[in-house]
């Protein structure tokens, strides 16, 4: 069966791989919200979604990382393609893998929890009021975050994401013990939760956001997933693109450019992705 399906071309291999990560860590991390929600909080709470999207991660990362790095989010796939880690003709396999991953994903939770739903907003599915549900899938900012102050909050954030994954996978820092990567990456997403949740959840990554806001827009909820908060939605679009490019800039000028040992700014996720 292998020799016979076996994908031989390997972006193929690779764009499944982005795929299949990326609906992993969608089905856990919204799935997480979802209970939270649909429960009434009898079944969850801000730790556990925090936790559901820790951990979504990093097993995102180790179901895709040997094949295509285990981006997950095209904000990581461009720093990577701005420090050469990624070549540029790939950019857009990944992308699309990633927000297809995501659609997917949110498909699922709904799938999952189709009944659940229907029970807790008697069939009217909305973004606003006592049993809104839009948000168990895409972010919307909070009452006082203005348009500015959401833009610097995604840019800062996905900073800090991109940031302390080029650390964690440079071969000339401390990094992380082989194997463990994904593990330090899911920390990542643990301390961006609990320090900088308040304005719009921390949805750090376009595809995250848009995939399964795109899916609750034909899903029944409308394109009032577009407009509310003043047309928010290309503020988690744009802000971790801008903050994944300004994170990898800062850390190769602070750091990988100044490591001594040339071989070790070889990225410990190459493999496959730099073939």
């Amino acid at each position: 069966m292998r020799q016979h399906c076996a994908l031989k071309h390997g972006i193929f291999k690779e764009f499944l791989a982005e795929f299949l990560g990326t609906f992993v860590l969608v089905l856990f991390g919204c799935g997480s919200v979802a209970q939270t929600v649909l429960s009434r909080n009898t079944l969850g709470e801000p730790l556990t979604v925090h936790i559901g999207f820790s951990v979504g991660l990093m097993m995102a990362v180790y179901v895709a990382g040997g094949v295509s790095g285990g981006h997950v989010n095209p904000a990581v796939s461009l720093a990577m393609v701005i420090l050469g880690k990624l070549k540029i003709w790939k950019f857009p396999f990944y992308v699309i893998a990633q927000f297809l991953g995501a659609f997917a994903g949110a498909a699922a939770v709904f799938g999952l929890y189709y009944d659940a739903f229907m029970d807790f907003t008697s069939g009217i599915l909305s973004v606003t009021g006592i049993n809104a549900t839009g948000h168990i899938f895409a972010s919307y900012p909070a009452r006082h975050l203005s348009v500015l102050g959401g833009f610097i909050d995604q840019v800062v954030g996905t900073g800090m994401l991109v940031l302390c994954i080029l650390a964690i996978i440079d071969g000339g820092n401390i990094g992380a013990p082989k194997g463990v990567e994904p593990l330090a990456i899911g920390l990542i997403i643990m301390a961006i939760g609990v320090s900088m949740g308040l304005n719009c959840g921390y949805p750090l990554n376009p595809a995250r956001d848009l995939g399964p806001r795109l899916f609750t827009a034909v899903a029944g909820w409308g394109m009032e997933v577009f407009s509310t908060g003043g047309y928010w939605w290309w503020i988690p679009v744009a802000g971790p693109m801008v903050g994944g490019v300004v994170a990898a800039v800062l850390y190769f000028l602070l750091i990988e450019l100044h490591h001594h040992d040339d071989s070790s700014l070889k990225d410990k996720y190459e493999m496959i992705a730099m073939s």
